[in-house]
């Protein structure tokens, strides 16, 4: 597997002032951002929102982080907080590593082949039951995803992490029974049960010949009642 390319990102100090200054900074096109890690302090830091967009863009794994103007610092993502709406960033935390020290991370699960594969030629449903998996590996050889082939997959097969091949340098942490994807049947329709029309054209004729012995019989009651009058 060829080492990650790291990025560079220049960004700048901030003085933590709490939720009201953030939503200025962001009114101001720039998001608040804290550095953690390495055995030092928490280093609050903002950048424009727009370089940031461009950077984790095209960046690999690994940024080489500059703070006003300092020497850079491998650094990853720990943590991103989008909007709710619109998705842009609204706070970023990143964690200062060694390239030599592996680290725990998270990466995208991408499954591959899915149109080709059999069983959806055949009408089953493929559902992504798992899209993130828990891995570790050196901050330059965490990939940007892991890709699964499933297009050999027949109706009524279920896909378990340890199915998944890791690329080289990368262990999975995750339980290797977690169930990846699975390829049901088809979904059909319900139709109606035999008979049941049969059935109901019966009861409605059940009825309506009941509805008729009963007017029969208050006719033969009006009658009766107007002989005994005349008499």
């Amino acid at each position: 597997m060829a080492t990650a390319q790291t990025t560079a990102l220049g960004v700048e100090r901030r003085e933590p002032d709490g939720s009201r200054a953030a939503r200025r900074l962001r009114r101001d096109g720039s998001v608040p951002g804290v550095l953690y890690g390495g055995g030092e302090d928490p280093i609050a830091f903002q950048v424009d929102a727009r370089l940031l967009r461009n950077t984790l863009a095209h960046a690999g794994a690994v940024l080489e982080l500059s703070i006003g103007g300092d020497a850079s610092t491998p650094v990853v993502i720990k943590e991103i907080a989008r909007h709710p709406v619109t998705g842009d960033t609204i706070h970023i935390d990143m964690l200062r590593v060694r390239l030599d020290v592996a680290i725990s991370a998270t990466v995208v699960l991408d499954l591959v082949g899915g149109d080709e594969s059999p069983g959806v030629k055949e009408g089953g449903v493929l559902e992504q039951i798992t899209r993130e998996l828990t891995i570790e590996a050196l901050p330059t050889d965490i990939p940007d995803a892991i890709h699964h082939d499933v297009s050999t997959l027949q109706i009524g097969d279920t896909v378990t992490l340890e199915a998944i091949s890791a690329p080289r340098g990368v262990t999975l942490l995750d339980d290797p029974e977690t169930v990846v994807a699975t390829l049901s049947p088809p979904k059909l329709q319900l139709e109606e049960e035999p008979g049941i029309e049969e059935e109901t054209e019966l009861v409605a004729e059940g009825e309506t010949a009941e509805e008729a012995e009963a007017e029969a019989g208050e006719e033969a009651a009006g009658e009766s009642e107007g002989g005994d009058e005349g008499e």
